[in-house]
């Protein structure tokens, strides 16, 4: 029997099918996650010693594969070029959309996350879970997560952090996120990457100057959140001095926060005082609109009042207006409507309309005061880049006279006397000429005069050379410096009383006149150190009337009479000036003073003016003795006369300077020596008229300034009359020094003069950071307008407690001022001197490191009283500041005390106690 091996048809099947999958799979590679064992120690960091692996860069079908990205991430809308499509030409490019179609998970976030630890990292696999410990950071998008324990839920994109206790019972790595520009403080924070919704405990945030605190803050949206039991300070401690609790709270992130019902506590005390709401501005920078919160004051003459209430609106980016208030229970009311308007890299400006009707001293009385007054101000700046060669401005502060009297709590406005307004206009052509048109006002609170410049024009060409060659070669000839120019200058004005205004007065009060003026130079090279200026000049006047004064026997007086028309008159004058500079100095030795230096600089003029003014002097009897005195024609028109008489001779004056070169004791070498300026200058001016019969030496002018040791500010002038005088003041035609031995009497009489000085101290500052800090913030707020500086200055001499500096120890400033002048009498019967002295004195110090007091008073030497005084005392308490402001003496007195917060947006939130007291109108 044959025992022949049998194969069945399955198993020659089977291996058919075998042999065929092997030859397909020859050349392929198996796919398989290369996952490293979870059996690694969790706190040792060891090298990694499986190299990564490779991403093979994918080919085109050339095999270019320079135009792929490296990166391992695919963007599936990337489009991709061909090169040299067998259906297009070689330079073709056709542009194809990559067919690769990955699918993404519905799960999956649209950006990477970044995550790190610094103690360990965990990933259940499983559950696909990181868990970070220990200053774990996860970073997504504009979100930055840190804490001392992050878990992260990879499927439902759900992140956990919270901190841990130290050993001592310490809070460690409390968990703070930060999205955008908002930070959170939390006890425990729980996030969603997908929906950005997210929820935290014990939370803490700031939002611009507002501090949030709430025990559950919940996060529904990119902007809004809303907050459980929530406190809302501004107070940057833990625990803060004061606060506002409500229970539930709204907030819109850098917006607004909105609450229900709120009341305030104070060092963890509330407050049984109730607000049916809340809402509090938490942006940044930008302007709202809201209502702005009064002031309950006390005053003796208005009576009890609510002074600031108002309402501030943004109309646009370029324009807003508050309304302000003032209610006094006594019938009086004031107010004041501020619109201002700017557009950036144009112009800026801003207008005060104010209206008062008070009743003074009513009290039930029908003997009482009423008032009606108004006030208008306006400014308006260009900037000057807007129209080059082009500017305007506006200043303008008119209104009722009495307007500035019956202005509470502001002494400073009380005793302002002068209102000026002033609008200019003006053009330059560069290089050729320019041109200025303005209006100005001047209005006298004590004489009730109002006067107003309408138009004021100048025209000015500049100086011209007409021998100048147009292409300058070589030196130039004396003649070619040979220049000349035009001034002129258009006026007219209008004065009236405000008290008997009418249209026919603005008639009989407007005069005009007009000067000209053709200045001609020339510059001679110098004759080694000394400079010659030749010149010449014609001067032309127009007037609209003429002045006569004659003598009235009747009344005994000098009566003037006024014939309106037009006149003209004008003066030639021709000069030559000599100048020089003439140095000293003087060294020493082994001494700490090195060495003085002296510079005189004396300059003489040649000049003569023929006598064009004849016809325009007459001689009228002033007094009943029978005196008389010369007059022009044109004394008291707007541009005056000229000088009478022929004048041939010459002018003088010597200017001085005197500096010091001192060593210092504790440097050495050249940075030792350091220069000192003693006399910024001092000299004395005068003219001698060798033409003139009498009367030929003029007043001496004599002058000194001087800053010493840098601190002490000087200026005195001083004029000097070399005439002998009669009995009633009246100059006689001797000198003071004939018949006389030589003294310093005898040079001559003082007949008027002035004098000036003023300094500042203060100690340096206790922080300099501080300091700098401040400095840069005030720079950061940009230029003010006029309006707003001198609002701005105005409150802060109200309430100079509030700008009270405790990083300045104490700071001193003081100022004297005393000017004299021999001005003749109303009647002509002689002369009278004149003298006004006032004392400033200011200053304050630091009590202790909390409490500040501080000083200002203003003494009139002439009346021998102290028109005002005002001091103060602050308090500063970290986040609140309390401060005390008392005028005492005076006729405008006044006493406040207040208690607020430091924060701007919670300035309206204090507590102030005024009075006023006014001793007369």
């Amino acid at each position: 029997m044959n025992n022949r091996c049998k194969v069945s048809p399955i198993y020659i099947f089977t291996g058919i099918i075998a042999l065929l999958l092997s030859g397909i799979t020859l050349k392929s590679t198996a796919v398989v996650s290369n996952n490293e064992p979870f059996r690694n120690f969790l706190t040792v960091f060891q090298q990694d010693t499986v190299p990564p692996p490779t991403l093979k860069r994918p080919t085109l079908r050339n095999g270019d594969s320079s135009l792929l990205p490296v990166s391992g991430r695919l963007n599936l809308n990337d489009t991709i070029p061909v090169k040299g499509d067998s259906l297009r030409g070689k330079d073709s490019v056709v542009q194809k959309i990559d067919t690769l179609d990955i699918k993404i998970s519905r799960d999956s976030l649209d950006a990477p996350v970044n995550y790190q630890a610094e103690d360990s990292i965990v990933w259940d696999i499983k559950k696909n879970k990181a868990y970070m410990y220990g200053k774990g950071v996860i970073e997504y998008k504009d979100v930055n997560l840190t804490a001392d324990r992050i878990s992260l839920d990879q499927a439902t994109q759900l992140v956990t952090a919270t901190y841990t206790l130290d050993t001592a019972g310490a809070q460690v790595g409390v968990p703070k996120l930060k999205q955008a520009e908002t930070p959170f403080t939390a006890d425990t924070i729980v996030y969603n990457f997908k929906t950005q919704r997210g929820i935290t405990k014990t939370t803490f945030t700031q939002q611009g100057e507002m501090y949030v605190a709430g025990e559950k803050i919940k996060k529904v949206n990119e902007n809004d959140y809303f907050a459980l039991r929530a406190t809302v300070t501004t107070c940057n401690y833990d625990h803060p001095h004061f606060a506002f609790k409500a229970n539930k709270m709204k907030l819109v992130n850098k917006k607004l926060a909105v609450t229900g019902p709120i009341h305030p506590e104070f060092e963890g005390v509330p407050i049984p005082l109730y607000l049916p709401f809340g809402l509090f501005p938490m942006s940044k920078g930008g302007r709202q609109s809201g209502i702005l919160a009064p002031t309950f004051s006390t005053n003796e003459q208005f009576g009890l009042g609510l002074e600031g209430l108002g309402y501030y609106k943004v109309l646009n980016d370029n324009f807003d207006v508050t309304l302000l208030t003032n209610v006094y229970s006594y019938g009086g009311w004031s107010v004041n409507v501020q619109p201002t308007y700017r557009k950036r890299y144009r112009y800026q400006g801003g207008m005060t309309f104010r209206m008062q009707d008070f009743k003074v001293n009513f009290k039930g009385d029908p003997d009482y005061t009423q008032t009606k007054t108004f006030n208008i101000t306006w400014n308006h700046s260009v900037d000057g880049k807007a129209r080059p060669g082009q500017t305007f401005s506006a200043s303008v502060n008119a209104g009722s006279t009495k307007f500035n009297q019956y202005i509470p709590n502001n002494p400073t406005a009380n005793f302002n006397n002068n209102l000026n307004s002033s609008i200019a206009y003006s053009k330059t052509w560069e290089g050729v000429a320019n041109l200025t048109a303005s209006a100005n006002h001047n209005q006298n609170a004590v004489t009730r005069l109002v006067q107003l410049n309408l138009p004021d024009i100048g025209f000015t060409v500049n100086t011209l050379y007409p021998f100048q060659r147009e292409e300058m070669v070589g030196q130039p000839k004396w003649y070619e410096k040979l220049g000349v120019g035009l001034n002129t200058n258009f006026r007219s004005m209008v004065s009236f009383y405000d008290s008997a205004f009418s249209f026919r007065q603005l008639i009989d009060t407007f005069q005009w006149g007009a000067s000209h003026n053709v200045p001609i130079t020339l510059s001679l090279p110098p004759l080694g150190p000394l400079q010659i200026a030749p010149s010449v000049s014609f001067d032309e006047r127009w007037y609209a009337q003429e002045f006569i004064r004659q003598w009235n026997p009747t009344d005994g007086k000098v009566d003037t009479i006024i014939n309106k028309g037009f006149y003209s008159a004008r003066q030639m004058a021709f000069g030559l000036g000599f100048n020089t500079a003439i140095f000293g100095t003087k060294n020493f030795k082994n001494s700490r003073l090195v060495a003085l230096r002296h510079v005189i600089r004396p300059s003489v003029g040649l000049n003569y003016r023929p006598d064009f003014q004849k016809d325009n002097y007459y001689t009228s009897q002033v007094d009943t003795s029978g005196r008389a005195q010369r007059f022009s024609r044109f004394d008291g028109s707007i541009f005056g006369g000229f000088g009478e008489g022929t004048f041939g001779g010459m002018s003088f004056g010597v200017d001085n300077n005197l500096e010091m070169k001192i060593r210092s004791k504790k440097d050495t070498g050249d940075a030792a020596i350091k220069k000192v300026r003693l006399i910024d200058g001092f000299g004395f001016n005068g003219s001698y008229n060798f033409m003139a019969d009498s009367f030929k030496l003029s007043d001496i002018s004599l002058y000194i300034r001087s800053t010493l040791f840098e601190k002490l500010n000087i200026t005195a002038n001083g004029n000097l009359s070399p005439y002998k005088v009669d009995a009633q003041g009246y100059r006689l035609k001797e000198y003071m020094w004939e018949g006389r031995k030589f003294s310093p009497g005898a040079l001559g009489r003082i007949t008027g003069g002035s004098i000036a000085m003023s300094t500042s101290f203060s100690s340096k500052p206790k922080d300099d950071k501080k300091q700098q800090t401040k400095e840069e913030m005030e720079d950061e707020l940009g230029p003010l307008t006029a309006e707003e500086q001198q609002a701005q200055l105005d409150f802060a001499r109200r309430n100079p407690g509030e700008f009270a500096d405790f990083n300045i120890p104490w700071s001193i400033n003081t100022s004297f001022s005393l000017s004299f002048q021999r001005v003749p009498k109303t009647d002509y019967s002689g002369f009278e001197t004149v003298v006004n002295s006032n004392l400033n004195l200011g200053g304050d110090f630091n009590l202790t490191e909390k409490w500040k007091m501080g000083a200002n008073t203003f003494f009139d030497f002439k009346t021998g009283k102290i028109q005002s005084f005002t001091m103060f005392i602050t308090r500063e308490m970290h986040c609140w500041q309390m401060s005390i402001n008392i005028t005492p003496v005076g006729l405008y007195r006044f006493f406040n005390i207040t208690l607020q917060p430091k924060s701007g947006l919670l300035r309206d939130l204090k507590v102030n106690r005024t009075r006023y007291f006014y001793t007369g109108f």
